[in-house]
């Protein structure tokens, strides 16, 4: 359930007083639990009293769901994808005409009004324990893939028997499909949904740890009904499909807020849209979960604690470094400091910090927000990207006058973060004397723990790496054989690959000097720095990742 709408309510019925809602807040926060979890811990209210607060309040109905089963015709009125993604039963039709359903989240202003929408029915809420709802749609409707695939089908085929003419994107069945593959693509934890029409088909895929997997198609005479839905949705303007539009969709998806950023391409066969997932309740901004290596996560601790420098993260699109610099963020906000940060886009808004969105079409760039910036005597800023001499210059500046800057660059190491900025044309000095430290990043998959295998690797693969069999010793290798956890895939999850550059005084002499990036990365070397190849190895012996894994990324 949504923690503010239950807060909400126990401080209306003075239940709690507001120091005590900070704390049940900041419990949930700290403590991973539901809310109804930390009720009970504290003691102020038993989960079932809970449960009848709520119907009283919303003027509906507790329902008991034990021995509970529905009738025919009334499972049949709430499609399967419907169910799934409001997090809905239904429970039977009153006398008044109104359709009795059981929410997960009663106190979702939304979820009503969207059932009511997409099936055409005036709802009354009712309300049980979400565990006992979301067993009853596992019971009742199904919950492999399998099941996830023949409800697309079904969709499918319904939203295909309306006419091109008919099937706007205010149609029920065009509703309820683009729903449903949004809730598809969220359960399965992906991180881009692209819709891309070509000359014979219209395909559906989405990405999952790096990789891209295809959904059920849709009918092609739809694609037009379904990318104007999406438009809609993200508020872009559906007659204009000459070029291309950005946008975004804030959403409750099971249970979960979901912001997804919207761009359009105008493409030979129709507009491209691809929908970027920032499912917030998915990403733990915090330093303990980005899965540092112990040295390198206490020098990051103990560089963005000091009053000045530079500390960048590089790696190109997709290696996480917006998440690495927010988990830096998130442990340094605290009561005696100033942050400010300038994004294009804000990705995670964080309580706490000033974050300002940069937008090239009024002017509204990095260099004038840093500019700024300096102007509202900030202690720590964040520099979405370096992507010109001008920012470089004023972060910089700003380094020298008494701020901590965070920032990111695209290059493929460390060492070449510093060149980067060379080559932009700031003065090596100024590199030299402001640079803390470089950590270079890549995001590579996770072995699945429920499919993982011992097995010996060949001495062929061995030589990518470098190594002999002599070199392994007695390590051992492992792979996944892939399974339903995994959607055969054999990878589950996502692990960091790093590498940090400690700005250590013979290599500032190196930078003064411009030496080349292939100069600093061999004397980085001599000096203890670990690759990124080195971390690969460490996460192969550790039964992490896959040899395949580590020669892709590095």
């Amino acid at each position: 359930m949504n923690v503010e709408s239950v807060l909400d309510l126990l401080v209306s019925r003075e239940l709690i007083d507001e120091s005590q809602r900070e704390d049940l807040t900041y419990a949930v926060s700290q403590s991973g639990k539901d809310v109804v979890e930390v009720m009970e811990d504290y003691s102020i209210l038993e989960a079932d009293q809970l449960y009848q607060l709520i119907a009283e309040d919303l003027g509906g109905y507790s329902v008991e769901l034990d021995d509970f089963e529905p009738p025919p015709q009334v499972l049949a009125a709430m499609p399967a994808g419907t169910a799934r993604l409001h997090e809905a039963f239904p429970i039977q039709f009153n006398e008044d005409g109104t359709f009795l359903v059981a929410l997960a989240d009663p106190l979702s202003a939304s979820t009503a009004e969207e059932l009511h929408f997409a099936l055409g029915l005036d709802i009354q809420i009712a309300v049980a324990p979400p565990a006992k709802i979301h067993a009853m749609i596992e019971q009742h409707y199904g919950g492999d893939a399998a099941g996830m695939n023949e409800a697309l089908s079904t969709l499918g085929a319904e939203a295909a028997s309306l006419s091109a003419d008919d099937a706007d994107e205010d149609s029920a069945p065009i509703i309820r499909y683009v729903d449903l593959v949004l809730y598809q693509a969220i359960k399965e934890q992906a991180s881009d949904i692209h819709f891309e029409p070509f000359e014979d088909d219209f395909k559906i895929r989405y990405r999952v740890d790096g990789s891209l997997y295809e959904m059920a198609p849709p009918p092609m005479h739809l694609q037009s009904s379904i990318i104007s839905r999406i438009k809609v949705m993200a508020n872009l303007n559906i007659a204009e499909t000459r070029l291309p539009q950005d946008g975004r969709i804030m959403q409750t998806i099971a249970d979960k807020t979901v912001d997804m950023r919207v761009s359009t391409l105008p493409t030979q066969s129709g507009e491209s849209v691809v929908l970027r997932v920032l499912d917030r309740s998915n990403v733990n901004l915090n330093m303990d979960a980005i899965g540092f290596p112990e040295y390198i996560f206490d020098y990051i601790t103990e560089t963005i604690q000091k009053p000045n420098g530079i500390f960048i993260c590089t790696g190109p699109t997709g290696a996480g470094k917006t998440t690495t610099l927010y988990a830096c963020l998130r442990t340094i906000n605290t009561m005696d400091s100033k942050l400010l940060t300038a994004e294009d886009p804000v990705e995670y808004e964080i309580d706490g910090i000033i974050q300002v969105p940069i937008n090239d079409a009024i002017g509204m760039t990095f260099s004038r927000v840093l500019r700024a910036f300096l102007r509202q005597d900030p202690d720590r800023i964040l520099v979405g990207e370096m992507r010109d001499l001008d920012t470089a210059q004023i972060a910089i500046q700003a380094s020298l006058t008494g701020h901590l800057v965070l920032s990111t660059l695209h290059t493929n190491d460390a060492p070449g973060a510093v060149t980067r900025l060379v080559d932009m044309g700031t003065e090596p000095f100024l590199v030299a004397a402001t640079m803390e430290a470089v950590l270079a990043q890549r995001l590579l998959r996770r072995i699945c723990t429920d499919c993982r295998v011992a097995y010996q690797p060949s001495e062929a693969v061995l030589e990518q790496l470098n190594l002999t069999p002599a070199d392994i010793g007695g390590k051992e290798f492992y792979t996944g054989q892939g399974c339903a956890k995994c959607n055969d895939t054999g990878y589950r999850g996502r692990q960091g690959l790093f590498e940090l550059l400690d700005m250590t005084d013979p290599l500032r002499e190196l930078i003064t000097e411009r030496a080349a990036t292939v100069v600093l990365r061999q004397k980085a070397l001599e000096l203890g720095m670990n690759s990124l190849r080195d971390d690969g190895l460490r996460n192969i012996y550790s039964g992490i990742t896959t040899i395949e894994e580590v020669l892709k990324y590095t």
